[in-house]
């Protein structure tokens, strides 16, 4: 699959290692976000029935300067999950960057493989329970073929985290893209083609759609290497939501979801009854394109996915031994977030919706700490006067909207 244009990708990811990172910024904060979040995984892959006593091989596949494999990898440390996480990219620059990283954190459940995705059939690695490829298949010639690679070391009961571009959170992109060609011919040196690519950026007639595209904003914070990922990648090819499922399903996959699931359903935007009822009318995969085009904002799509012959039942969120988890941000800090009018205001790349809640929402978040199970829950709130039905009507309510915006999950087994 080497060709001309793969080898100027290997050219741009030696010159501007990909996303642009500092590794004295790991004492500061560590980057988070999906796929590949230790509990998104727990929950959306496994559907927290794998024990976190049971050691997880994963494998970031493209690895780029670190962002996923160190998150995974310090999040593993942090909770105690057994295991290793494999870091694999055929970059030398930026596997110098994400090994700086790694040994700022003082990390020691990395290994660390440079080679293409592509050379992993036979390669001896695997196999693996989780694998993250982020950012990667949309600049192969071949998607399907590279998606193949990965299934050859994923194991039985094992899935994957994907994410790929999406064109119409991109308008704008592929223009300049365009543009640059004719200015900036994939032929010249990264270094001359980045010089080229900033003075247009300097002269963009304000009239150009990049202009106005706010979900993104790697030209303008990524530095170098953003501008010119974005802008001068010699391969970029972006995935609406039926492309998406049919490159997955034709590898026999079944997407369990994509990320957040709320954003993929329409009725989120469209409160009239008469369209909810034509909405409902439709099939997961329309609905999640018609949510797609109703937005018009998603640049990306992130999904999860495991072989549709293993796919199994995810835990019951309303069994009473069932222990809820906040995501990231404490359900504390959600119930503070809580308006007067009982809504939660959530923002996807610019748009704010909000989202109604039962009046009991606070009281539940407030006990949701990661150890308190279901039934402890409701105890709590038992001896404060709510009854057993009253509380889980509302824990229903609550558990369904706050899964779908992937802020509360399930813990998996000790």
């Amino acid at each position: 699959m080497t060709d001309a244009t793969d080898d100027r990708l290997a050219a741009q990811y030696e010159a501007y290692p990909y996303p642009q990172r500092d590794p004295r910024e790991e004492a500061k904060r560590l980057i988070v976000g999906s796929p590949s979040h230790l509990r998104e995984v727990d929950w959306w892959v496994f559907g927290a029935r794998r024990p976190r006593s049971r050691p997880l091989r994963a494998l970031v596949a493209g690895g780029g300067t670190g962002d996923a494999t160190i998150m995974l990898a310090t999040q593993m440390a942090r909770l105690g999950q057994p295991g290793t996480v494999t870091y694999l990219d055929r970059s030398t620059a930026a596997l110098r960057v994400a090994q700086e990283r790694a040994a700022a954190r003082r990390l020691d459940n990395i290994v660390w493989e440079q080679r293409s995705l592509l050379d992993l059939p036979g390669s001896g690695l695997g196999p693996f329970d989780y694998i993250d490829c982020c950012g990667v298949l949309h600049h192969l010639p071949d998607p399907a073929e590279g998606l193949a690679a990965l299934l050859s070391v994923l194991a039985p009961g094992g899935g994957l985290g994907l994410m790929v571009y999406a064109p119409h959170g991109r308008t704008g992109v592929y223009m300049v893209q365009d543009a640059l060609r004719l200015l900036a011919p994939p032929d010249q040196t990264p270094a001359a083609r980045l010089d080229v690519a900033k003075r247009v950026m300097r002269h963009l007639p304000e009239s150009n759609w990049l202009r106005f595209n706010r979900s993104f904003a790697d030209h303008i914070t990524g530095g170098d290497a953003g501008l010119y990922d974005l802008l001068l990648n010699p391969r970029d090819r972006a995935f609406d939501v039926p492309a998406l499922h049919a490159l997955l399903t034709g590898a026999g996959l079944a997407v369990t979801a994509l990320m957040e699931p709320m954003r993929y359903d329409p009725a989120t935007y469209l409160p009239d009854p008469r369209l909810r009822g034509l909405i409902g009318e439709l099939d997961p995969v329309a609905r999640a394109a018609l949510a797609e085009s109703l937005t018009g904002n998603m640049s990306t799509h992130v999904a999860y996915c495991v072989r549709a012959a293993e796919q199994v039942a995810p835990a019951d969120a309303m069994d009473p031994a069932a222990v809820p988890v906040a995501r990231e941000m404490p359900a504390e800090e959600l119930a503070r977030a809580l308006r007067p009018d009982g809504t939660l205001s959530f923002l996807f790349d610019g748009l704010r919706v909000p989202v109604a809640l039962p009046p009991l929402t606070g009281a539940i978040l407030r006990l949701i700490d990661g150890r308190r199970s279901v039934g402890d829950i409701a105890a709590a709130l038992a001896g404060r006067g709510t009854d057993q039905a009253a509380f889980m009507r509302a824990w229903r309510e609550v558990w369904t909207k706050l899964v779908g915006l992937n802020r509360i999950l399930l813990a998996p087994p000790a």
